[in-house]
């Protein structure tokens, strides 16, 4: 027994040493991850929003379809069905670190080979082979390999978890902006109605002035056709209201018809309170950063994973069963057979497969710190974007609040002039039309803010909530 051990020692040493012959020296991912100057640092752990950001704008019909979307959309339900495929894998990688133990019973009718290891009277005879036995087999982890296997399943778990908040988060902003969408253009259709009136009043005035000599056929066209002009546009923001709603209905998985009574408002008095410098937490918020930050994770136990195939591998193996050459002797005490023992192995030369592969799980690594990378950038610069487009329309409403009261005096004007017999309807119409447009442009503007805050709200992460302490906010009436 010790000399079987000895030689199974010398066995080991000698692989060993021959280890040089096929070796992963060389070959690792080259690529860095990106580390923001204007951010502290990474946590470890995420910790996404749990806040319902919509919720603030006090908009019940808004928190039901949101509500509804995340429960019934199918895009999100696949992603979630990704995550547990991805759990699925993280079980599969787990069990290869313990033991496996099979069982198998086989009877087989054959004629065995006079010429063959059986001797006569078996060789040449017709015999019942028959074996039941069970099986166990342990690869010993001595390099890391299923320990890497199993950390980069992990990974992908984690980034497939990630995906799915990321998803969740997508849904929810893209639901607040179809929403916001649809009330901007039932709006524009409202007021387009008041000016079509106004469109078909001053219509019939100029046919009455073209009757009576007062006018020429010239400005009746002119007004015929800005009637006309109105109608055209009206029938084009019903088609474009009826596709809203069917793109709603689709967001929160239902059929097109159950949106046609959709009536959507426009918030009022939004705030938002990021601080000028974006805090470290905002990466750990960022779904879609966390999970390609798993991803690069996983990756790198790829890499691991693929260079332990270099070393040596060890299996212990045992088996315990019957077997027999007739139906009646197979399970008696004689036909039992047993066996244990260890097998090792190394690759020596494998014409350079296993440096192939380990460089294409390097380069799998490099891609995945890149995306992570990139990703990184395009978060900060999201935010950046949507901080910059806050600010201007804050100036922007601020300019057109103005504008709105100005074309609201002069239509006063006009209106008292009328009435006190120093001007006519017309120039009322005129000055009516004039602040009806400057209101289509206020709710463009409105729309747009909100857009831009549900937006924000996105590149956040889903929403943000600055620390008790922080005196730094922005709202509607702050930084400009």
């Amino acid at each position: 027994m010790k000399q079987s051990g000895y030689k199974l020692l010398a066995a080991a040493s000698l692989l060993f040493a021959l280890a040089g012959c096929a070796n992963p020296s060389g070959v690792a991912p080259s690529a860095t991850m990106l580390v923001p100057h204007t951010l502290a640092g990474q946590p470890d752990n995420a910790v996404f929003p749990q806040q319902r950001w919509w919720q603030s704008l006090g908009d019940p019909q808004l928190d039901a379809l949101i509500t509804r979307a995340i429960a019934n959309n199918h895009s999100l339900k696949a992603v979630q069905t990704r995550m547990n495929a991805a759990q699925a894998m993280v079980a599969a990688a787990d069990s290869a670190r313990y033991p496996q133990v099979n069982a198998e019973a086989e009877s087989t009718r054959q004629h065995l080979s006079a010429n063959s290891i059986y001797p006569p009277p078996l060789g040449g005879s017709i015999v019942t082979m028959s074996t039941a036995r069970i099986t166990a087999q342990w690869q010993i982890d001595w390099f890391g390999k299923q320990r890497a296997a199993l950390d980069a399943a992990i990974g992908q778990e984690r980034a497939a978890q990630a995906d799915a908040q990321a998803a969740q988060v997508i849904l929810a902003a893209t639901v607040a902006q179809q929403y916001f969408g649809l009330a901007r253009l039932q709006q524009q259709q409202h007021i387009l109605q008041q000016l079509l009136q106004s469109a078909e009043h001053h219509a019939q005035l100029v046919d009455q002035r073209v009757a009576a000599g007062l006018d020429s056929k010239f400005a009746q066209r002119q007004s015929a056709a800005q009637v006309m002009q109105t109608r055209r546009d009206l029938a084009g923001l019903a088609e474009q209201i009826a596709l809203s709603r069917h793109a709603m209905a689709v967001l929160i998985g239902a059929e097109p018809g159950e949106t046609d009574r959709l009536d959507a408002q426009l918030p009022t008095g939004l705030r938002t309170n990021v601080p000028d410098r974006l805090p470290a937490e905002l990466l750990g918020h960022r779904a879609d950063v966390v999970a390609a930050r798993w991803r690069v994770e996983s990756a790198l136990q790829g890499v691991q994973e693929a260079r332990s195939d270099f070393y040596p591998n060890l299996n212990l193996t045992a088996f315990a069963g019957f077997e027999s050459l007739t139906l009646s002797q197979w399970l008696k005490a004689d036909s039992r057979s047993l066996g244990i023992g260890p097998a090792i192995s190394l690759p020596i030369f494998d014409a350079g497969r296993l440096r192939a592969e380990l460089k294409g799980r390097a380069s799998q690594a490099d891609a995945a710190i890149e995306t992570y990378n990139q990703t990184v950038l395009n978060s900060l610069r999201e935010v950046a974007d949507g901080l910059a487009s806050w600010n201007a329309l804050q100036s922007q409403l601020q300019e057109q609040e103005k504008v709105i009261t100005e074309s609201a005096g002069s239509y006063d004007m006009e209106n008292a002039r009328y009435r006190a017999g120093l001007g006519n309807i017309i120039s009322v119409l005129d000055a009516q039309n004039a602040l009806l447009q400057q209101r289509r442009t206020l709710v463009d503007l409105q729309a747009r803010e909100s857009d831009v805050y549900a937006g924000l709200m996105l590149a956040l992460g889903g929403g943000y909530a600055a620390p008790a302490s922080s005196d730094s906010r922005l709202t509607s009436e702050g930084k400009q």
